[in-house]
């Protein structure tokens, strides 16, 4: 299974030491935004999923539900953390 990954991520084509076309620049700018909303969403998630489960133990609940909808958070928040290591891994 490894094998096959580093076969895929060899047979990605290296654009090389060239120059960056016009206008990349508000590209690079537009995705730091979009990475710093990311971030942003994440942090504003945990503080949900976590309100809402002192919410569920304040009214006596178990708060599996609660405790389920912080864990696809936190995943959120890795594959949100991984992405820029994974892109560059492949560039």
């Amino acid at each position: 299974m490894a094998g096959a990954f580093s076969s895929l991520v060899l047979a990605v084509i290296d654009p090389g030491e060239g120059t960056a076309p016009p206008g990349s620049d508000k590209l690079t700018t537009l995705v730091g935004y979009v990475a710093w909303g990311v971030f942003a969403l994440c942090v504003v998630g945990v503080l949900v999923a976590a309100g809402r489960m002192a919410l569920a133990h304040h009214r006596g609940g178990g708060g599996g539900e609660q405790a389920t909808s912080l864990g696809w958070v936190l995943v959120a928040c890795v594959v949100a953390g991984s992405a820029s290591a994974l892109v560059g891994a492949l560039s």
